[in-house]
């Protein structure tokens, strides 16, 4: 009966759209080529305006049956005279009928395009029907539910459109569902008709949007609704643990509440989109996605344990304020083409950071921004990989290569340098003027810049030049000669970058590496104590000062440290320096000393949020046959960590950690973790990522080969997860056979997946190895690549081989 319900459908789309095989001319005009080329993107917004979507989609409740859909497409032409190209990368079978202007057309994809001939085009007013097979490349199908998701060029994986941010539409979706699903999408609900299998949902029309913008979600989902300052926020969510939902909801929605207060406040503008609902999605490829209307979270970072810490409650605010942010630097105006998607991300991340500040007045939050951004940002910027903040970008299907620390880490320091050189004040009425002048369309940075450039007598032009065009951390020197407070820290050892705002390689000179390396945690000021810390890092990767010597330094700082900002970035250090740069051989003969120091600090931890940054630290670094035990007890539950509440996802990663030891008891645990789960996505995720931590080196073997099969790596954070523990520093020599195809198949990885998937892959990867062999293997497949290779992806091959490359060495 369900079937017989969707079928329905599918022929009342065909019979609404006939599939008469006429053209009312021969010619087969030449298709674009693959992909949205930035050329026939700049022709159709020469051409097309006033562009309308009204999209129907029957999302059947069993996952193996096709998606049937029908879009209509009016818009104003002019120079009708050549043929049109809509975007649509699926096989020509997935395309059932066309019409335009009431003319059936025969249905032809080339090259990921249909192209409707001149013949078929009129002057002003036309409309183009397509019956179809929804694609489900971008849909992240499961179950029980599916969300879209199109960033960057994603859309037309899905249903025919003119897939390219300039060209923003109103769309209305009607949605048909199995009758207990809920749904929802980025216009408010209109109406609704249940019946006792399905339910057709409409959704009003939305102001005008950009393709990676447009988005839906439905399923079995529960639904929060609360209201703050006279609007109303929902949220939709699958998690199981109602004592988690009822701890965090009230702060979600505060900070949902609070972030548009200050944004209507800063930006002179009242938000834009009229409701605002989110989705929180079990194993979300991103932190957040900013549609409007229909903002998308991962749930984890949403919904905290009980022992969160103070970084996970700075982060989700952070988050929320970021994605909040995009409703205006994003969404209202958005970038006329991805070479700016830099733009939207940099405004959303400097308002974050103004917005999440005052509500955290115990933190430092200078530190905070310097442990944020500057290590991450060196991570590309030091390697040779670095890549401009803005960069040219000839075809949309390589836009997901742009991002990357570079645009979300480096960029905001940019930002920030930026602001002191003009004025907070001059800053804020130059974004003012740009958002008013540009609401609801397309903007470049050239716009803003001219903006800026007209309210100060700095010459922007040369600053963008050398932060926003430049590449790496050479040629910024000149910018940042009056933001440089250099610290006397004792006679002979200066500190150069004494508050953390200079951005650059600052070579310390042997008194300073010397003063550093055994009195860092003397330095009283808790941010030139993180500049100290961070600059050391940087020149122990140079090769200035050995890694063992920064271990030490960062073990007897640990012993004393009590600001939870630098207890983190030092754990985070010495998880790094133990992995990554200690010889295997010489770990055993260390593993007492780190282990005897992380153990003291959860011991000593003052908050719940301290002693989880400990017990995740000890749970990383765990070798000796004494804390392993210990760890297998506290799973267990034959141990309680005061302060320490274990939660579901706590406990199943406390047991993927034992199985890649080794422990006689890895069968076992891994089967009783498996019966104590609550929650079917988490049981899901679990059941996915086990083979990886098996101790048959022919499973792990079959199940990396699985992963070569797209289907297989739909679901990213579960592939992404997997990666680590098959290639965990502990697991290195049976995984070295990897990494070649592995590297292999980062270009298809780039095509089949979303935007953050190649470098994250590639880094999973690479993450515990440290070898002089892996080195080499790694040298030997970039030094190979062919000239056509994408330059961009042999950046994030570069980028992510670094550390490896500086451990081999």
């Amino acid at each position: 009966m369900k079937a017989r319900v969707v079928l329905i459908l599918v022929a009342a789309i065909v019979i609404a759209v006939p599939v008469v095989m006429q053209i009312k001319s021969r010619r087969e005009p030449a298709p674009p080529e693959a992909g949205i080329p930035q050329t026939l993107a700049e022709d159709r917004a020469h051409r097309v305006s006033d562009l309308r979507y009204d999209v129907m989609l029957s999302i059947p409740e069993r996952r193996d049956q096709p998606i049937p859909g029908k879009l209509t497409a009016t818009f104003t032409l002019r120079e009708a005279g050549e043929s049109l190209a809509f975007d649509f990368a699926q096989p020509v079978e997935k395309l059932l009928a066309v019409t335009a202007n009431g003319d059936a057309l025969t249905p032809r994809i080339e090259n990921g395009h249909i192209v409707i001939p001149e013949s078929a085009l009129e002057e002003g007013a036309n409309t183009v029907t397509f019956a179809f097979h929804a694609g489900e490349e971008s849909l992240n199908r499961n179950d029980e539910f599916l969300y879209a998701l199109f960033v960057p060029a994603r859309a037309s994986l899905a249903m025919p459109v003119f897939d390219q941010p300039d060209l923003k539409a109103r769309w209305t979706l009607t949605l048909e569902v199995p009758h207990d699903w809920r749904a929802v999408s980025n216009g408010a609900e209109a109406s609704r008709q249940i019946d006792a299998l399905r339910q057709t949902m409409r959704f009003a029309e939305t102001q005008p949007l950009s393709t990676y913008l447009f988005s839906f979600a439905a399923g079995k989902f529960d639904v929060e609704q609360g209201e703050r300052n006279g609007r109303t926020f929902r949220f939709l969510h699958r998690e199981t643990d109602a004592a988690k939902v009822a701890r965090n909801r009230d702060a979600i929605f505060d900070l949902h509440a609070t972030a548009v207060a200050w944004l209507e406040d800063y930006t002179g503008i009242a938000y834009p989109f009229g409701k605002f609902d989110f989705v929180l999605i079990p194993s979300f490829q991103f932190g957040g996605m900013e549609h409007p209307g229909a903002v998308f979270y991962n749930a984890s970072s949403l919904l905290l344990d009980e022992a969160a810490t103070q970084n996970q409650m700075l982060g989700r605010a952070s988050l929320i304020a970021h994605e909040t942010a995009h409703m205006w630097f994003g969404d209202l105006v958005t970038m006329t083409w991805f070479n700016d998607v830099w733009m939207k991300e940099v405004f959303a991340n400097v308002m974050a950071a103004k917005i999440v500040n005052p509500s955290f007045p115990e933190v430092n939050h200078e530190l905070r921004f310097l442990f944020s951004h500057y290590p991450s940002a060196y991570d590309v910027d030091r390697t040779e990989g670095a890549n401009p903040i803005r960069q040219e970008l000839a075809n949309l299907n390589e836009a997901g290569s742009l991002y990357g620390a570079i645009i979300y880490q480096k960029a905001p320091i940019a930002m920030r340098q930026l602001e002191l050189l003009i004025g907070a004040e001059t800053m804020r009425d130059g974004l003012r003027a740009y958002l008013r002048g540009h609401a609801y369309g397309n903007a470049t940075w050239s716009d803003l810049v001219a903006l800026l450039d007209a309210r100060t007598g700095a010459d922007l032009r040369a600053w963008s030049e050398a932060w926003i065009e430049g590449r790496g951390r050479k040629g910024l020197e000149r910018f940042q000669d009056s933001l440089l407070h250099p610290v006397t820290l004792a006679p002979g050892a200066v500190l150069p970058n004494g508050d953390g705002v200079g951005y650059g390689d600052f070579a310390l000179d042997a008194a300073t590496l010397d003063y550093l390396t055994t009195s860092l945690h003397r330095i009283e000021d808790p941010l030139t104590r993180g500049a100290a810390l961070v600059t050391l890092w940087e020149n122990m990767l140079e090769g200035r000062v050995p890694a063992s010597r920064v271990l030490d330094t960062l073990l007897t700082s640990l012993a004393v440290e009590q600001n939870e900002l630098l207890v983190t970035q030092m754990l985070s250090y010495l998880r790094e320096a133990f992995w990554r740069f200690t010889p295997a051989a010489e770990r055993p003969a260390l593993a007492p000393r780190v282990e005897a120091v992380v153990r003291r600090g959860l011991e000593g931890a003052a908050s719940t949020s301290l002693k989880t940054t400990w017990f995740n630290t000890i749970r990383s670094v765990a070798t000796t046959p004494e804390t392993v035990t210990w760890l297998e007890r506290v799973w267990r539950r034959d141990i309680l960590i005061p302060g320490v509440p274990l939660s579901e996802a706590d406990e199943a990663e406390l047991a993927l950690d034992l199985a890649v030891r080794d422990v006689p008891a890895a069968e076992e645990i891994l089967r009783t973790q498996l019966s104590r789960f609550t929650n079917p996505d988490r049981k899901a995720r679990f059941t996915f990522v086990m083979p990886a931590v098996s101790r048959d080196a022919e499973v792990r073997a079959a199940f990396f080969e699985s992963l070569k099969d797209v289907n297989n790596r739909r679901r990213e954070a579960w592939v992404l997860e997997a990666a680590r523990y098959l290639h965990h520093p502990l697991r290195a020599d049976g995984s070295a056979r990897f990494i070649r195809p592995a590297l292999e198949l980062v270009h298809e990885i780039q095509r089949t997946g979303d935007i953050f998937f190649p470098k994250r892959w590639a880094d999973a990867t690479l993450s515990g190895h440290q070898s002089a062999e892996a080195a080499a293997t790694v040298r030997t497949f970039i030094d190979g690549l062919p000239g056509d290779y994408p330059p961009r992806l042999k950046w994030v091959l570069l980028a992510s081989a670094d550390p490896l490359f500086r451990a081999a060495r």
